[in-house]
């Protein structure tokens, strides 16, 4: 039988992106309060730093979206392999599910 990894698991790479995410999310927030900021200086400096900062804005906003589509892809995959392996081993499902449920019962019980 197939190990099936749970999507919402945490494991190193997962917890990776996320922090990649967040990051990505706050540094366009504060490039854009710096874009916002300095709207009205119009010297030439100024708006060549502006138009760099908003065409790194731009990539770090695809790439913000494409690292999250990823990981949308990546769990929708991880479901559908454990869907197919569940159902092709119905009963063997259900007496794993049964011992995992014995087990957290017993541990439990014991606290």
């Amino acid at each position: 039988m197939e190990a099936a990894h749970h999507p919402t698991e945490e494991n190193p790479s997962q917890a990776a992106r996320e922090r990649l995410l967040a990051d990505l999310k706050a540094i366009a927030a504060d490039a854009e309060a710096l874009l916002h900021a300095t709207k009205d200086d119009m010297s030439e400096k100024a708006r060549e730093t502006r138009a760099r900062l908003a065409s790194a804005l731009d990539k770090a906003k695809a790439s913000y979206r494409d690292v999250k589509a990823e990981g949308l892809g990546a769990a929708e995959e991880a479901l559908g392999k454990a869907d197919r392996t569940i159902r092709a081993h119905p009963y063997e499902s259900i007496g794993i599910a049964f011992g995992v449920g014995v087990l957290l019962g017993a541990v439990l019980l014991r606290k």
